[in-house]
Formats: C-alpha cells, structure tokens, sequence
C-alpha cells in the first residue's frame, strides 16, 4: 500500500514543487500503480485538502492504463478518513468522502461498462471503540445509500428514481489502531464490531511511527507484536479471515522498511498482508530498487505471527514508556526548535486528537512523528536509543528472541549516533548501548553535520539549518 507519509528527502521528479498536494497526487497514485507495482494507494482525506474526484481524474488522464488494470478489482484506492469522535474539526469531511463513493461508481461505470465498484474500503484512524467503526459502516449503509428509497412527498418519486441508484450498498470500515490500550484489544474491538455482520474478511490497520513516538522505539515493536499475535487467534475463534496491514516508514525508528530491508521486515511481521510503502521508500532509493523491493511484498506470503510473551512484553512497555517519555519531555526544547526547520513535503494541515499528532505531554507540546524523528537524528541522538536503559538482561534477551532483526535494525540507527550530543541524555543510555554490544561505525559525514546542526540550535544562527538537516537526511535515506 502507497501512502502519503511526508518522509521523503527527494521530490518526485512529477511534482510541482517539493510540497506535494493536489494534482501532484493524483499523479503519484498512477505512478505507483503503472511504474512502481504498487496494489494499493491510500488516499488521506484527513488533515489536508483532497482531491474527491481523483477516481474520475485517474480514469480519464490514464484510460489506457486502467483499461488493463482495473480500478477496484487489480488496483485498489482506499480512502483514510477522519474520525469524528476525536477530530471534531473535520468530523464533516467524512460525510463528504462517504457521499462521494457513489459518484465513482457512476464514473467507473461508465468507464467499464460494468458494476464493481472502484472505491469500496475506508480507513478510520484513532480507533478506539467498535462504535467508531459501526457508525461509518452504518451511516453508509443507512444514510448515503438508504436515502435512495425515500419519496420528496407522497405521490412523488423516490430519490433513486431522481438521480439514480446509489452503490456500492455498503463498505469496509478498516480500524487504524494507534495508542497502546487500544491496540492491545484491537482483538475485542474488531470481534464486536463484526458481530452481526456478513463480512468475508476485515482488513485491521496496526500503526507503528505513532506508538514509537508515544512509548519509545522497543514499545512499539512489542506493541505491534502483541496485536498481531491476539488478531491471528481472533481469526481461528470467528473464522473470519483478517489480514493485518502495518504502517512503517523509513527510519528505523519508524519500521525500517525501505528498499534494501523489505526481507527482514518481512520476517519480523509473518503475518501481516499489507504493509505501507511510504514516500521516502518511493523517492528516496533508485527507482529498480524501489521496484525490486515492492515485488518482493508482492510476492510474499504470510505465515502464523511470533508467538509473544504478553504479560512479560506489557512489563518492558510500560518501562520503557516511561524512560523514553521522561527523556523526551528533557529535550523537547530542544526537538522543537530542530523540528521547525524540517521542511515539509505535503500540503498538510496539522491534526489534533491522540498522543501521536500535535501532542501536548505535562504541558510541552511536541511536533509530529516525522518531524521528531527528523529532528533527533539531525542532532546526533537517534531516537530509537531513548528509553533503552530501562532494559535489564533478560529483556534484552528477550528482545532479540521475539525481534529476530532487533540487533541489525538498531544498528542502521546507532550509526548516526553523535558521542557529544549524546551526553544530553542520562549516562545510563550510553550504558545500555555498550551492554548490547553492537558492532556498528559511525558514519562520519552525518556525525560532522549533526555537530553542526547542533551548535547552530545552541548559539541560535540559523542561517543554513534546513540546507544542514536535508543533507543529514539525504545521508540517511529518508527525513525522518
């Protein structure tokens, strides 16, 4: 699956300028269907303008591609949604797009002559109740498409007859799990919300970058591992087939997934279906690489997920949560200030609602997942290291049993690790590292410009910083 995740160094060579948004991205889903092997693209409708016609746009600018590769049944656009129980300000914008799945299924049935629907799934993010996600299904169902039947009076005639028959007649309400209560019981949300319900399967969304900004870096690997492992065992006890999906990026501290580490993610996540491709994988690496890299998710096949320890992993969470919160809320000044020189990439309002968006923690607010991220490794302290000294023996031990690439992907962090920077943070940290073991070189180009970086921030010249971070980040692979 294609996102719009902001975490790209490079443009697109098609964009119009490096803030992507309108046409621009009505352009990237046909590129990454038609050059990058892409199935999926998701279409954000939260926290920025959007496009509600690009099913209309996408059909009539590349009719020959879609002609081969049809829209809802070999290429798929699935819509991320608001959700109005936690981000009142754009509750409305949920209608809208519910409103506008009809109108692209008369524009793709006029396109292809046929009755399947291009656009049929949405999104719900910060899911924390089946509530959440009956009410989208429902409204659907009973609002968008149950108004057909109603007559203006009595004696007249119905809506349908008016305008026309609306369909699809229902959708797929995918949850996007976030926080850690209510990942952890993505399993009962999603069973009560399918009771009743005559549905093949259910797709589950399992954030990574928000739970490791929120509990730190191992939290979220735990996290994930826990909700896929109890998913799987909901799977066996309804017999209803759920295919996991996972949203990662780039840095390591938000999944590590790009181009030259598709297999090992891979076998960390056995049993999730669909992972995100964001747009640092895409524009970031050589385009062959980018294409290798998506075949091999595309040729994949699940298996059963790690067997996790929940008792034991909860203790290592809450640990770790609360040494990376206490030594984040430290720097926060300082990830502030670094954070307002990480240039944007997407036309981007900025969200409100859980931990993981615009937070505010005892009274400091914090920037976004990208931008926080972009923001430490810039100054040499990789955010991945923020709560490791909470760990003792056994649980580094553990670690390394239930994340079989734990060592290799903390060392793609450490190696832009800066000694000096890290003398921000408790020497205590500096003794876990040493503890693991890890046998990584620093690499000295980004160490020479995170000095830079740093010193700049301390003595407030700021002349220069964004060029700084972007050629950090062009070393990395990805902005954050």
């Amino acid at each position: 699956m294609s996102t719009q995740h902001p975490d790209n160094v490079n443009p697109p060579f098609f964009a119009e300028s490096p803030v992507m948004g309108g046409e621009d991205e009505v352009q990237e889903a046909y590129y990454v269907f038609s050059h990058l092997g892409c199935e999926e693209q998701m279409w954000d409708c939260e926290g920025k303008e959007v496009d509600d016609f690009v099913v209309k746009k996408l059909l009539t600018n590349y009719p020959s591609f879609f002609h081969k590769k049809r829209l809802g049944r070999e290429v798929f656009l699935t819509a991320r949604v608001p959700n109005p129980t936690l981000e009142r300000d754009e509750a409305k914008i949920l209608l809208e797009t519910l409103e506008s799945i009809p109108r692209s299924y008369d524009t793709a049935q006029l396109f292809y002559q046929d009755d399947a629907p291009p656009v049929f799934e949405v999104i719900l993010p910060m899911t924390t109740s089946w509530r959440c996600l009956d009410r989208v299904y429902r409204y659907y169902r009973d609002f968008v498409v149950g108004k057909q039947a109603k007559k203006f009076c009595r004696g007249d005639i119905t809506i349908a007859e008016w305008i026309g028959e609306f369909r699809p007649k229902s959708i797929n309400v995918i949850p996007l799990f976030e926080d850690l209560e209510h990942m952890l019981a993505s399993d009962s949300i999603t069973e009560r919300y399918l009771r009743g319900k005559d549905i093949e399967y259910q797709r589950v969304f399992l954030a990574r970058s928000d739970p490791a900004m929120n509990y730190g870096y191992i939290s979220s690997i735990l996290m994930n591992k826990v909700a896929l492992k109890k998913l799987h065992h909901l799977q066996e006890k309804i017999d209803v087939d759920i295919y996991p999906i996972i949203g990662i990026g780039s840095a390591p501290f938000r999944g590590n997934f790009k181009p030259s580490t598709v297999e090992r993610v891979m076998e960390e996540y056995p049993s999730v279906q669909t992972f995100t491709v964001q747009s640092a994988f895409k524009y970031d690496y050589p385009h062959d690489e980018v294409r290798e890299g998506i075949r091999k998710v595309n040729q994949g096949h699940r298996s059963a997920p790690t067997e996790v320890d929940e008792e034991l992993a909860r203790s290592i969470i809450d640990k770790v949560a609360k040494s990376y919160t206490h030594q984040v809320l430290k720097l926060a000044p300082l990830i502030n200030e670094a954070a307002s020189f990480v240039p944007s990439r997407r036309k981007r309002k900025l969200h409100i609602g859980l931990f993981g968006y615009s937070r505010d923690v005892k009274g400091v607010k914090l920037p976004r997942a990208i931008s926080l991220s972009c923001a430490l490794y810039s100054i040499g302290i990789p955010p991945e290291v923020l709560g490791l000294d909470a760990l003792n023996a056994r649980d580094m031990d553990y670690l390394r049993e239930v994340s079989p690439h734990f060592d290799a992907n903390l060392g793609d962090a450490v190696r832009y690790m800066n000694g000096n920077s890290m003398r921000l943070l408790p020497s205590k940290v500096g003794t876990a590292l040493r503890r693991l073991g890890l046998e990584v070189e620093t690499d000295t180009a980004h160490e020479v410009l995170s000095t830079r970086i740093l010193e700049a921030l301390r003595k407030d010249e700021h002349q220069g910083l964004e060029e700084d971070i972007l050629r950090a980040a062009h070393i990395r692979g990805f902005l954050g």
